[in-house]
């Protein structure tokens, strides 16, 4: 047996009935992440779909048109990879290890992921897919005041406001992040492991 296999045997036998109970609970996050996995299918639908009625009428689109279903496209991979980076990133922090390590396929990021690098990689990502809501939003804005337009200025201003607002919340993450590291890029507070 390895030395981390039995040091973690060691300490799965050493815990009381009560810390045992609460270490184990986080198995019940399970089942979110596996609901997670059926959303992801779901998207995939929902991609497929709208990359069938862009096939379909890509001779009757205008360029407009065609640049929204396209950006509508994007919006949904980026979404699929948030989720993706909440299921294999969250899984990893909160439940249990995947043990990837020497795997082919391994996320680069999941080396050396953590709850803070998470918050600040779906922090990015939430702006990412802010960026393509608002884009498809300026897109459209010049049919504002038609019988067409799907939003008003007000919307478009609070669109924005709020696109602004996920941006300073990540640089504020990111800030207060840093502000817990040392400068060797370590976290100041460690619990210190006995020799």
């Amino acid at each position: 047996m390895t030395e981390p296999a039995k040091t973690a045997d060691l300490v799965a036998r050493e815990l009381r009935p009560l810390p045992a109970l609460i270490f184990g609970s986080r198995w019940l996050q399970l089942p979110l992440y596996l609901g997670l996995i059926v959303a992801q299918g779901v998207y995939v639908i929902l991609f497929l779909k709208e990359l069938w009625h862009l096939i379909l009428h890509s001779m009757d689109f205008t360029e407009q048109q065609i640049m929204l279903v396209v950006l509508g496209l994007i919006d949904v991979v980026m979404i699929s990879n948030l989720l993706v980076m909440v299921i294999v990133g969250g899984y990893e922090t909160f439940v249990s290890r995947l043990r990837l390590q020497g795997h082919p396929d391994q996320p680069e990021w999941l080396s050396h992921v953590n709850a803070s690098v998470l918050k600040i990689k779906l922090a990015m990502a939430i702006i990412g897919i802010s960026s393509i809501h608002l884009l498809r939003t300026f897109i459209e804005a010049g049919n504002l005041g038609s019988a067409k337009s799907t939003y008003t200025e007000a919307g478009i201003m609070w669109q924005t406001i709020i696109h602004v607002v996920f941006i300073l919340s990540a640089i504020g993450i990111a800030a207060v992040d840093r502000m817990g590291q040392d400068p060797g890029g370590h976290a100041r507070h460690r619990a210190q492991l006995p020799e």
